[in-house]
């Protein structure tokens, strides 16, 4: 279970890297729009597991792969965002959010289940 510190930090760094792949990474990742779902702080606050979602790409593994080779200019524009409210920047990693995926999977698997009409008959 997160802290209060935890959750206000993770709160923060969302935000702000929502607004940094929304406005400032344009240039490096084209019409890609990335969406970042959660992010979740190490007790130390020196850790955060971004997880990101993506849409309009085909390849999403070779996109996070391109995330994960920026992740020191990402994290250089983090700092100057937050460097005011936070002592200290922490390191980013970034995963794959697949819970949309696993969603649209699972109404998938729903919309194909044929549920038999009920006879009229009762014993």
């Amino acid at each position: 279970m997160e802290s209060t510190r935890q959750q206000k930090y993770s709160k923060l760094i969302l935000k702000e890297l929502s607004d940094i792949f929304l406005h400032d990474t344009k240039g490096l990742f084209g019409n890609a729009f990335i969406t970042v779902t959660t992010v979740r702080m190490s007790p130390d606050l020196g850790i955060a597991k971004v997880y990101l979602s993506f849409m309009m790409i085909e390849d999403k593994k070779t996109m996070l792969d391109n995330i994960i080779k920026q992740t020191k200019p990402i994290r250089k524009m983090l700092g100057n965002r937050i460097s005011k409210q936070a002592r200290v920047i922490p390191a980013l990693m970034f995963f794959l959010d697949d819970s949309v995926d696993y969603a649209n999977k699972m109404n998938e698997l729903f919309s194909k289940i044929v549920i038999p009409k009920e006879d009229g008959k009762k014993e």
